[in-house]
């Protein structure tokens, strides 16, 4: 691993650990999804350890990841707000974003 640090059994690390108040744990999943405002980052076949110390838990997750939009609007009714406006796909969608609704992007863009 690190060049002149010795190799720990990790059995003994996990003792080590266990002494320092510090407990670890594999979290068996498929998928972990991060919901945030505008997106969701998406980890498939993550690797999680749960962590324990000093009475706060963490999760420490890595794998591959990938983000979707959270776009609530289907690509038909960006496709109607288009035809009924003219315009881009870019102003359709957010306009849909601002407004929320289909009827009230219409109108705005419209205007």
């Amino acid at each position: 691993m690190f060049p002149g640090m010795p190799k720990i059994d990790p059995r003994k690390m996990q003792a080590m650990m266990k002494q320092m108040g510090i407990n670890q744990e594999e979290i068996e999943a498929s998928r972990v999804i991060i919901e945030c405002e505008d997106k969701k980052i998406i980890i498939e076949d993550p690797s999680i350890q749960k962590v324990k110390m000093s009475g706060n838990i963490s999760y420490q997750i890595s794998g591959e990841e990938h983000e979707e939009s959270n776009e609530s609007f289907s690509e038909d009714d960006v496709s109607l707000v288009m035809q009924k406006t003219g315009k881009s796909k870019d102003q359709v969608l957010e306009a849909l974003d601002k407004t929320g609704d289909i009827a009230e992007a219409i109108v705005n863009l419209s205007e």
